[in-house]
């Protein structure tokens, strides 16, 4: 049986959290519902210190984004975006349009149609998260949606440029600064300046997260992708210094993001709980990794790898760092997941950042329901059909009976009058 030495805050602490975030986000989207502007500017005043003459960022501002960055940070930023771009082209490139002939005469199919236009968050008030705009903009743009809005928060006071040139490189139609919930809700309901967009998509805080959950349905959304979470499996042909940099280098993301070990190895363990403790004395953003850690960290120790794959199944995490002798058997057991990185070579910042696959990754054991942001999110799967008059008359009459055995008789009238209309074919073909 699984053994914790180390958890993390008890359900009902993180519950009364819940309901927090649930009230503020239900007071603010209700006010920029009623107010548009004049409530989505006191809102950017009040948490960003924020009140530009307009949110949306002219091309002037964006070439000067642009021009106070480096040509190396310049060429990063395309790097990234190329391996992004070249993934999801290939998702996208798997989806096929279907029509077949499933009797004679019934023809039935799908089409493939991207969203119309996309809102597409990017978080950056703490730190500038510049690979939230490939992760969005990039994998939208190659779905072709045609309208796209970026959005995120001012930092250090101004615009970040990092943000602003790579919401500007992936193709982004319109740039906004704007943040946390007033800039979601803006893009979801639309104000006076801002026209209201079908889907909103992009990670967030807990805040972020819960206003999509309660705009979802007025809009669509990619996934519920809230505070970073990071489980590292790992057995002891790897130690505790590589453990402890995995598992911190995620809890830095937010004093609420959970880190976990589990591990088949006690002596790992504890390794890794002193090696956890001995980088936080270096770690420049040890502020935030060490309340993480602290509130949110956990250590499980297993008897075996099956119990290993059924505890992390039952956890659902969204990151999930394998490093054990057979990483592979993770890859082929595993259900529940965000995203997996198998062995030691890899790492969840390489996917956070730059080698293609997507970072918005689905948190809170969503990984039971859904996987993360990809092309196919952008992608609405719509069914047609095509009747000739003789298979009209041959459906047309089981559809009848079927109608009458649930007493939808108006349906079955849109049966039988095609049965009337069509009965003729079958005297003249007897």
């Amino acid at each position: 049986m699984a053994r914790y030495l180390k958890r993390g805050q008890p359900p009902e602490v993180t519950a009364r959290e819940d309901d927090r975030v649930r009230e503020t986000v239900e007071r603010i989207i209700a006010d920029i519902g009623a107010r548009g502007d004049d409530a989505l500017r006191e809102y950017s005043e009040r948490f960003d210190r924020w009140s530009p003459p307009s949110f949306r960022l002219g091309p002037d501002t964006i070439a000067a984004c642009r021009q106070s960055l480096s040509d190396r940070v310049i060429d990063d930023i395309r790097f990234a975006q190329a391996q992004i771009r070249n993934f999801a082209q290939a998702q996208k490139d798997a989806l096929r349009d279907v029509e077949v002939e499933t009797l004679p005469g019934v023809v039935l199919g799908h089409r493939n149609l991207p969203v119309n236009s996309v809102g597409c968050y990017v978080p950056g008030g703490k730190y500038p998260m510049v690979a939230s705009a490939h992760m969005s903009v990039v994998t939208a743009k190659v779905a072709g949606v045609s309208r796209i809005a970026a959005a995120a928060p001012p930092y250090r006071g101004a615009p970040s440029a990092a943000i602003v040139t790579a919401m500007d490189m992936a193709g982004a139609d319109e740039i906004y600064c704007l943040g946390g919930v007033q800039a979601v809700a803006a893009m979801a309901l639309g104000t006076e300046t801002i026209d209201p967009v079908d889907m909103i998509v992009g990670p967030g805080n807990a805040y972020v997260a819960e206003a999509k959950r309660q705009l979802f349905g007025r809009v669509g959304i990619d996934l519920l992708a809230g505070p970073t979470e990071t489980l590292v499996i790992a057995d002891d042909s790897v130690d505790g210094e590589l453990c402890a940099a995995d598992l911190l280098g995620q809890a830095e993301h937010g004093p609420t993001s959970p880190a976990i070990l589990l591990t088949d190895s006690e002596s790992l363990a504890r390794e890794t709980i002193a090696e956890v403790e001995r980088q936080l004395g270096i770690l420049p953003t040890a502020d935030v990794a060490g309340v993480a850690w602290r509130d949110h960290g956990q250590v499980i120790v297993c008897e075996s790898v099956d119990e290993m794959v059924r505890v992390a199944d039952g956890i659902a995490a969204e990151h999930v760092q394998v490093m054990t002798r057979d990483p592979s058997y993770f890859l082929e057991n595993m259900t529940n997941y965000g995203a997996l990185f198998l062995g030691p070579e890899t790492n969840v910042a390489y996917g956070d950042k730059v080698i293609g696959t997507n970072h918005t990754l689905p948190t809170r054991r969503a990984a039971r329901y859904t996987g993360g942001l990809w092309v196919g999110k952008f992608i609405k799967t719509c069914t047609y059909q095509r009747v000739t008059e003789e298979a009209s008359l041959e459906v047309g009459e089981y559809c009848s009976r079927l109608c009458e055995l649930e007493g939808f008789m108006g349906h079955k009238e849109q049966a039988d009058i095609r049965v009337r209309r069509y009965a003729g074919l079958r005297r003249r073909t007897a």
